[in-house]
């Protein structure tokens, strides 16, 4: 047998391994198969291939000593492709390259007090473990022997404790602890189903300062007395009390060497501001970035003040020098907050570390210039200063006098040093999938919660249809609600639209699928999106439920560029009848504010006629499941997006939102309701110091069709969405949608 580089087919002994495989395996049909090379050589087969989770480069495991060689081959950079990945340490053990789609066991159904599953969800690190070390990186070692989901540690000042943040009461409830350095005498310290986190201790160790979202869901300055266990509010007060409809966050809480002072960052009476280049209607990307002031408050929420702050910049985790002088801090501009959390710009972000003088706010001094994003300061003396550095340049643990310790084969965030300089705690994360129903804290008790991969959809039929965006690779699939008869139903790695780096990236990939009344077929957008948009395609494409079939409906090219009168059409949904189709469009002169590429459009699946229903910037859209109402998302001012309903004929449009904040990702819920994302409550956590998300601050509300009785239904620090009810009867009574044959059309 030759060493040919070959596409597609594995040949074994003369035969074609596909079909054998297939032979002995009928679920080989659903294979999520990305363009595969294989090579052989000296009786082994080597296999170079972009993984399905993510559509970069992975290989069989019993081959990774060709791995750079066969990188090569594809023309792709390893380093590039895996740091581009936030979910790359999984891709390393990940097996559907070689297997068919991830095994979805039946699920079980919630206790016999619950109404149902609600399922959501979330874009965080899939473990988080708390080690300390010395300042130089040796002499690691784990905090806790039992560890869960941890982060976010700190030394008391004498050095005998230290405080964390963990989800120890279930995924996503963050609650604060103690426990000694040795990891002994573990201690819960608050506990509730609000966000408790950044627990740092006070110099004479009798009090807590932390951060919470208890009473509103912002988050605020809180000091906790440890002898009486009593709690109080600082920066929720009539003497602290800012502009309720602006952002109003504060965190990372410090202490003044004498105990006598807590500063912190804000983002409060700032504005609600997106990021990239000014566009018609305000800035292309929707995501808020955040402009931060450092501020000062004594522990009895007396003499409130701010110390520092610059129009257009972020100033955030305020530090101070060992005398107590001078506040030390990260200064980066506004918009570099967004790209410090994004994996494909933040190379380009950089901060630089600055210090003030505490009595005054005046004195500003540069401690640490250059490039990176260097963040989480703090003094090891007064004149020597500890950070640490990700995206370009040296990523690890460093101080201003030199020392480095590189993390780069590792993700370490979140370090803290002792009071003498000699110890650093941090955590250590990794980006692995939760899996599908793995249970999550429940904020309403009436509801189990589980994770759900994005963009789900329950039809009438009692089946759920996803993409597979965090599980897969952006791909389509369906199945039945109780977890069976699992079928890929559109694997885009396949289709000619789309290239790899961008499903890798999540911002291109089969997104949004939308079930017909009868279960029987599925719509969904096949293309580029976000800011894609604007410059890459979207087609409109419908398949039958269990992926034996599929056609473009409304078509478009790869680059709209070459000819700006080509649509990228997207996120469509059925109307009740099966009729009619309802989808958002944009072209390369939406930005520009041309109203005739912007809105909803619904296309007549019977005589293939489009009509206009609205020429704003509108995105999103769903049929109410008695047809009488579309939900879909506005943008309603510059920075600004609403939830709205109108009448299935474009009428009668309803304003449902109206915090300021970004409100969308709106969906119906089986029993008429309307559920989806909101902004409104602002930052939980600095925006810098996320990694691989969107919008950190979603949370997911429930309302009425006509906008009343609005209700939180999650409080984490984390990005949560994409919600979705399955009750007990749906779970119970699933029904089998019929399976056309692959030429059935309606």
């Amino acid at each position: 047998m030759g060493t040919s580089l070959r596409e597609g087919g594995f040949g074994v002994g003369g035969k074609d391994w596909a079909t054998t495989l297939k032979g002995n395996d009928r679920s080989f049909r659903n294979y999520i198969a990305p363009k595969i090379w294989y090579k052989y050589e000296s009786t082994v087969w080597i296999k170079a291939a972009l993984s399905p989770r993510c559509g970069h480069l992975l290989f069989c495991h019993s081959f990774a000593m060709h791995f750079s060689t066969s990188a090569a081959l594809l023309g792709l950079a390893l380093p590039t492709a895996l740091a581009l990945c936030p979910y790359a340490e999984q891709m390393k053990v990940d097996k559907r390259n070689t297997l068919p789609p991830h095994p979805v066991s039946p699920r079980g159904l919630p206790t016999s007090d619950k109404k149902g599953i609600f399922y959501m969800n979330r874009i965080a690190p899939g473990t988080s473990e708390l080690y300390v070390a010395n300042v130089d990186g040796t002499n690691e070692r784990p905090l806790l022997s039992d560890s869960i989901y941890e982060y976010h540690a700190s030394f008391s000042p004498d050095g005998e404790w230290i405080t964390f943040t963990a989800e120890r009461n279930g995924d996503g409830n963050s609650d604060i602890y103690r426990v000694r350095t040795n990891g002994s005498d573990m201690e819960e310290l608050v506990a509730t189903s609000s966000v408790e986190d950044g627990a740092v201790m006070s110099p004479n160790g009798k009090q807590v300062a932390y951060v919470s979202t208890a009473n509103g869901y912002k988050a605020n300055i809180w000091v906790l007395d440890l002898e009486s266990g009593k709690k109080w509010n600082l920066t929720d007060t009539a003497s602290t009390a800012a502009n309720a409809s602006l952002p109003d966050g504060y965190f990372r809480p410090s202490w003044s060497p004498d105990g006598q002072w807590i500063a912190f960052s804000s983002d409060r009476n700032s504005g609600w501001y997106g990021h990239g280049d000014p566009t018609f209607l305000g800035v292309t990307g929707w995501e808020h970035t955040q402009e931060l002031s450092i501020y000062a408050i004594r522990p009895n929420g007396s003499d409130f003040r701010r110390v520092v702050s610059k129009s257009g910049y972020s100033l955030g985790s305020p530090k101070w020098s060992p005398s107590g002088k001078r506040i030390l801090f990260y200064e980066m501009t506004r918009e570099n907050t967004w790209n410090s959390h994004r994996p494909e710009s933040i190379d380009s972000a950089n901060s630089t570390l600055v210090s003030v003088d505490f009595a005054t706010g005046a004195g500003r001094r540069v401690e640490v210039e250059g490039s990176g994003v260097k963040i989480f300061p703090q003094y090891l003396s007064e004149s020597t200063v500890a950070y640490f550095a990700k995206g370009a340049g040296k990523e690890g643990l460093h101080t201003s006098s030199g020392g480095f310790v590189n993390t780069s084969s590792v993700t370490i965030r979140s370090p803290a040093w002792s009071a003498d300089g000699k110890k650093v705690v941090y955590e250590k994360t990794t980006w692995s999938v939760r899996p599908m129903d793995k249970k999550l804290y429940s904020w309403d008790t009436e509801w189990e919660y589980r994770f759900t991969d994005v963009f789900p959809q329950l039809s009438n039929t009692n089946m759920i249809a996803m993409t597979e965006k965090q599980l897969g690779n952006s791909s389509i699939v369906s199945l039945n609600a109780n977890g069976t008869d699992e079928h890929l139903v559109y694997n885009d790695m396949t289709s000619d639209f789309l290239d790899a780096s961008s499903i890798a990236m999540g911002t291109a990939g089969a997104f949004n699928p939308a079930w017909s009344p009868d279960g029987n077929w599925l719509t969904f957008g096949v293309g580029f999106w976000f800011q894609g948009r604007a410059t890459g395609g979207g087609w409109l494409v419908r398949a039958t439920a269990n992926g034996t079939y599929s056609e473009v409906l409304l078509d478009s090219q790869t680059t709209l560029e070459s000819n700006n009168s080509v649509i990228n059409h997207g996120f469509p949904s059925f109307s009740h009848d099966g009729k009619k189709i309802v989808y958002r469009i944009w072209g390369t002169n939406s930005t520009l504010g041309d109203k005739s590429q912007l809105g909803l459009r619904l296309l007549d699946l019977e005589t293939g006629k489009v009509s206009v229903l609205t020429t704003e910037w509108d995105n999103l859209p769903f049929f109410s499941p008695d047809g009488k109402r579309i939900v879909f998302t506005r943008k309603t001012s510059s920075y600004n997006y609403d939830i709205c309903t109108m009448a299935s004929d474009g009428s009668d449009i309803k304003v449902l939102t109206s915090s300021g904040a970004n409100d969308a990702h709106a969906v119906w819920t089986w029993d008429g309701r309307i559920a989806y994302s909101t902004g409104m409550f602002g930052f939980q956590y600095e925006c810098a110091l996320y990694d691989q998300t969107f919008q950190p601050y979603g949370q997911v509300v429930v309302m009425d069709a006509d906008g009343s009785n609005k209700r939180v239904l999650t409080d984490s620090i984390w990005e949560d969405s994409m919600p979705m009810y399955v009750p007990n009867d749906k779970l119970h009574g699933f029904q089998k949608t019929a399976r056309r044959d692959p030429g059935d059309r309606f």
